[in-house]
């Protein structure tokens, strides 16, 4: 595993969310979640991230960078630009 951080600003309702969670979990990357369906702070952080959307997942990595909604194959390239797999 990866001891590198990684926040996911994630709901369980979001497919896209699960989607992601799948693919980091396949390639043995470790993450932490946060829900913003229950975490009123991490929706507002989610809007600030992201210029006032609410769009979910918000993957934020170590580096400062992050990705709004990524597909698989810009998650795993993310990944790899990052040394984490």
């Amino acid at each position: 595993m990866s001891e590198k951080q990684i926040t996911m600003y994630s709901a369980d309702w979001c497919g896209d969310c699960r989607r992601s969670k799948r693919l980091m979990d396949e390639l043995n990357v470790s993450y932490t979640i946060i829900d913003v369906d229950s975490d009123l702070s991490a929706a507002e952080k989610v809007k600030e991230i992201n210029g006032g959307a609410q769009s979910i997942p918000v993957i934020v990595f170590e580096d400062g960078t992050h990705l709004t909604e990524p597909s698989d194959i810009a998650l795993k390239a993310k990944l790899v630009e990052l040394g984490i797999i």
